[in-house]
């Protein structure tokens, strides 16, 4: 059996340092060590541990088997001791700590942003960290405690419900955004029926269910593609130069360029709920970031004709 008690945190932290730069010279660098200290505490695990840990190759080192299984625990055990200070201080009143945001590329415009402003105006001492993914990836994230909390949304697969609290935060529409010179660029607003006839810009690929395609579908229609630019922000250029047209969230709105045109869309138009995922202990930073972006107001800039 493995010596735990060689499993000490400056053995573990050492331990991470090496398998993440591949070198016993770079992760001494970085720790303040001299190179034959590192290569001590590491032959010191390898026989707490029954064996090598990594391979020793003409350049730096690479995790064996072993190492790969100790490395995942060491990870874990390392991001649990960290998490546990910043609880800690949380309770204690400490105004310090870490706390891990996750959201969408939309919300990244104007919701997450400026209310991070507002919280770090409370909370200077506090570092945050932004992890930017699609709902699912941040839900696995926030699942497996590597987030404090997630702006997720109910598009396009629904809300993932299981393993987390859902605190409502607002409705986000869908605007359409047209060029300057189109012929509806100067309605008040929009009948989705009227573009039936048009070339959509899209950013899903093939094969996968889109609001465009649904909100299409309930207005008798299928929507034209034209062509798949993977970057949302990256279609307001094919639709100023005329080749199309696109549906912009309204947590986007910000970001439209001024040669667009953007008009809500009314009727059956297409809209996705957005949330703030939480664990089921969530860190009082958390709670008081969620609380936050609950007083969120959506500004949407509707262009000038």
């Amino acid at each position: 059996m493995p010596d735990v008690n060689a499993f000490d945190t400056a053995a573990l932290r050492l331990f991470d340092e090496v398998a993440r730069s591949g070198s016993f010279t770079a992760a001494a660098e970085l720790l303040g060590y001299t190179q034959s200290a590192v290569s001590r505490r590491v032959a010191a695990l390898e026989r707490a541990t029954g064996g090598p840990l990594f391979e020793r190759l003409a350049r730096g080192v690479r995790l064996t088997p072993a190492g790969a299984a100790l490395h995942r625990h060491a990870v874990a055990v390392l991001d649990r001791l960290e998490r546990a200070g910043d609880e800690l201080a949380a309770i204690h009143g400490g105004r310090g700590g870490t706390l891990r945001v996750g959201a969408f590329a939309t919300a990244n415009v104007d919701l997450v942003p400026g209310t991070l402003k507002r919280f770090a105006e409370r909370r200077p001492g506090v570092e945050l960290r932004l992890v930017e993914g699609l709902t699912p990836r941040l839900m696995d994230r926030l699942r497996a405690g590597a987030l404090d909390v997630a702006v997720i949304s109910d598009y396009p697969a629904g809300l993932p419900a299981d393993g987390a609290r859902a605190v409502p935060l607002l409705e986000d529409r869908l605007y359409v955004a047209l060029p300057a010179g189109h012929r509806l660029a100067g309605d008040e607003d929009v009948d989705l029926r009227d573009l039936a006839g048009e070339t959509w810009i899209e950013a899903a690929p093939r094969g996968q269910p889109t609001l465009l395609v649904t909100a299409c579908a309930a207005a008798g229609f299928t929507p034209r593609s034209g062509l798949r630019v993977a970057e949302w922000t990256g279609k307001f250029g094919f639709v100023a130069a005329g080749l199309g047209v696109t549906l912009v969230p309204e947590l986007a709105a910000r970001a439209v360029p001024r040669d667009l045109v953007l008009r809500p869309l009314r009727g059956m138009a297409p809209a996705r709920k957005v949330y703030a995922a939480l664990p089921e202990e969530p860190l009082p930073a958390a709670l008081e970031l969620v609380g936050l972006l609950g007083e969120w107001e959506m500004c949407t800039t509707v262009s000038p004709i």
